[in-house]
């Protein structure tokens, strides 16, 4: 199946799916998993117990994309979900920087692109689920970039730092005032 082309049958879009890590079922096919990059990296990580010492992470997009410029028509989606790189300092190489991947130097174009690619996608009255580790980056420097309020989120994590923040597309989302 090309998903490339959204269906009915796929009415959710992940376009920074990484290793799919979140996701219950990481072959659900009403989801189209894109991201930006297709790899597969073995990185040194003793603590899984691999005689090797090593840990592979595979990242396997069905699209290859890139969420500041979502190769879709506007309102095809129901359901977004947003879990862009949160970090801007990490080693090239680091198991962090692998897993989560990096922000560039522009992080704040970025995201606010990534925010009004996502919500050009969502249908009227559509959902955007964002989540967001703020390690690095505060959460509220983030939502400024987002042109609109979130409903509700919730914070979890070891520490507190990884929000998840739910917005709607509304109607005036886009500026045509209905």
């Amino acid at each position: 199946m090309d998903k490339s082309v959204v269906s009915a049958h796929q009415p959710i879009l992940d376009p920074c799916c990484g290793s799919r890590m979140m996701w219950l079922d990481r072959k659900n096919p009403r989801v189209i998993f894109g991201d930006i990059r297709r790899q597969k990296i073995t990185v040194t990580d003793r603590s899984h117990g691999n005689p090797d010492g090593t840990r592979i992470l595979m990242i396997e997009p069905d699209v290859l994309l890139d969420f500041r410029s979502l190769p879709y028509p506007d309102g095809q989606f129901r359901l977004v979900v947003f879990d862009p790189p949160h970090l801007v300092r990490a080693g090239a190489k680091s198991w962090l920087a692998a897993k989560y991947g990096k922000l560039s130097d522009n992080w704040r174009d970025d995201i606010r692109q990534g925010f009004a690619e996502c919500l050009r996608v969502l249908g009227h009255g559509g959902i955007l689920i964002f989540k967001w580790s703020e390690a690095q980056i505060k959460v509220k420097d983030v939502l400024a970039l987002c042109p609109v309020e979130p409903l509700f989120g919730h914070i979890s994590g070891r520490k507190g730092l990884t929000h998840w923040l739910v917005f709607m597309r509304h109607m005036d989302t886009d500026g045509d005032g209905e």
